[in-house]
């Protein structure tokens, strides 16, 4: 990238608050972990570590598995063979990616508990009690999980496999392999890089998820760090916990990046033409497909519909204005705020490419990848010192301060801004990679300063990157749970919080229209995805 920039001027300074975003959180909640106070470890080992340890461990080996043999078994069919609804299963099953995954649980939950419609018409078919696997287990959090994140892996091994085709296969076979055995020793290992990335996406979201472990009543690292803030009111007990949750991240991160290692991987060979399936090859292809689209998206997409159809007229009363306004109100509030936030990221990163720039700008955007209870730990904590030493301070002198930070929408926006900052970034560094060295000259040889080439050439060439990332973010804001549930001001309920309200106490059919409406939204980026990836 060009270096437009006076080389006098240092913008990567520039970059420091945003990233401090970042870094004040994990900062805070490292701490934590490297200051451990004796009784609160001693309680975390007798009561808590051992069950959350242990299941966050199953969990975390039951989805990978799930998401690596769904992702790479419907990535495989769709880009390489051919089987009847191929074109139409290759796009649609990328839809559960609009369904936020504790959508997906509660209806689930209802569906297939022992009350729940699914067990009653075949206890009414066979006249007597049918023995039915229980939802609410530990295989249960695992498949509605797995269904919610598989398309992570699907979308990138998908790309892989599209670049391979058969003609990968063809030079595979000329040394004596077979379809099978081409698939597992040259196929799978040559896309590596792509449904590691996808399985990475999946486990981080996997550690990341409150709303599918709470509504299973599954305890993992996330509910219990929700406990330990609300139920318990120990603000320092949950600081441990999620110190130990950052833990288990950037281990994650780092066993990625020393397994990739130094590999290099071959080049784009070309897709070549499909392999035709036939027999009950055909028809096996068409039913995987079928079945686990069906699972994750279109029955319950259905039974969301029909639930909020049966009490829209009941629910839909003015409060859910104000959930709706809410909701729209904080989605895009962040979504203005990121976008700011990451253009400047991204230009400072493209005048001033120097490594201080790049560092921070890496750091910055880290926030997708940690914990939305770790971040809301993380900021609530220094925001309550503060709050604390403005209220002593103000005592001295009579007054009672109007105006605290805690329990205010700032809380919540740095929150979210920090987690959402890299949805926004990457859009607007390939918006920025598109625009010519060419360009900036022309601009520069009219007088145009850095700035104003960033307002007068930048800015309108940017404008579909600008709004993508502002979608992708409203989109993600609108669905986010743990962020918003720990840092809204008292009464300021949105849609996700209204899900989690009407879950926790078992009304589904209540907690359907609220749904709705974030699928509805989930949909958007998914239709954008849709209309980039789908060249086939």
């Amino acid at each position: 990238m060009p270096v437009t920039a006076d080389p006098n001027r240092r913008p990567a300074w520039s970059v420091l608050p945003i990233a401090l975003l970042i870094i004040v959180p994990l900062g805070v909640v490292m701490s934590a972990f490297l200051q451990p106070q004796p009784e609160e470890w001693a309680h975390l080992a007798e009561y808590v570590l051992p069950r959350v340890l242990t299941n966050t461990a199953v969990l975390m080996v039951g989805v990978g598995l799930s998401v690596l043999v769904l992702g790479v078994g419907l990535a495989w069919l769709t880009a390489v063979c051919e089987f009847p609804g191929r074109k139409f299963f290759a796009w649609a099953l990328m839809l559960p990616m609009a369904m936020p995954a504790y959508v997906l649980a509660f209806v689930h939950v209802a569906l297939l508990d022992y009350s729940g419609p699914v067990q009653s018409l075949l206890r009414e078919i066979f006249g007597g009690p049918v023995w039915f696997p229980p939802i609410r287990s530990t295989w249960g959090v695992v498949l509605v999980m797995s269904f919610a994140l598989y398309p992570y892996v699907y979308l990138l091994a998908r790309q892989a496999f599209l670049t391979q085709g058969k003609r990968l296969l063809e030079a595979a076979q000329t040394l004596g392999c077979s379809h099978t055995r081409a698939f597992w020793s040259v196929a799978l290992p040559m896309s590596r890089p792509w449904w590691v990335a996808g399985l990475t996406l999946a486990l981080m979201e996997t550690l990341a998820d409150f709303g599918t472990v709470s509504i299973f009543n599954f305890d993992t690292f996330t509910t219990a760090i929700y406990k330990a803030w609300f139920s318990l009111f120990n603000l320092p007990l949950a600081s441990q916990l999620a110190s130990l949750l950052v833990m288990l991240v950037l281990l994650l991160v780092v066993a990625e990046h020393h397994a990739r290692g130094a590999r290099a991987y071959a080049g784009r060979l070309g897709a070549g033409e499909r392999i035709v399936l036939t027999g009950k090859q055909r028809v096996w292809a068409t039913l995987a497909c079928a079945l686990v689209l069906s699972m994750a998206f279109i029955a319950p997409f259905i039974q969301i519909v029909i639930w909020a159809a049966s009490v829209w007229r009941t629910d839909l009363d003015p409060r859910y204005l104000s959930f709706i306004w809410h909701s729209v109100l904080l989605a895009s509030s962040a979504a203005a705020l990121v976008v700011v936030a990451a253009l400047w990221l991204a230009w400072a990163r493209r005048v001033r490419p120097d490594p201080v720039t790049a560092g921070l700008t890496r750091i910055a955007t880290l926030g997708y990848a940690v914990p939305g209870m770790v971040l809301a730990v993380g900021i609530y904590i220094p925001v309550a010192w503060f709050d604390n030493q403005l209220a002593a301070w103000a005592a001295h002198f009579g007054v009672r301060p109007a105006f605290l930070l805690g329990g205010t929408l700032f809380v919540m926006l740095a929150g979210l801004a920090s987690r959402f900052l890299s949805v926004g970034f990457n859009p607007l560094e390939a918006g920025f990679k598109r625009i010519t060295d060419s360009q900036e000259e022309a601009a520069r040889s009219l007088g145009l300063a850095p700035r104003a080439v960033l307002m007068k050439l930048h800015l309108p060439l940017l404008s579909g990157s600008v709004l993508s990332a502002a979608l992708l973010v409203f989109v993600d804001v609108m669905k986010e749970m743990p962020i918003t549930l720990m840092t809204r001001p008292f009464g300021w309920d949105t849609l996700a919080v209204r899900v989690f309200e009407m879950t926790s106490e078992g009304m589904w059919e209540h907690a359907a229209l609220p749904a709705l409406f974030i699928v509805l939204a989930g949909l958007i980026p998914v239709v954008m995805l849709m209309r980039e990836k789908n060249h086939d």
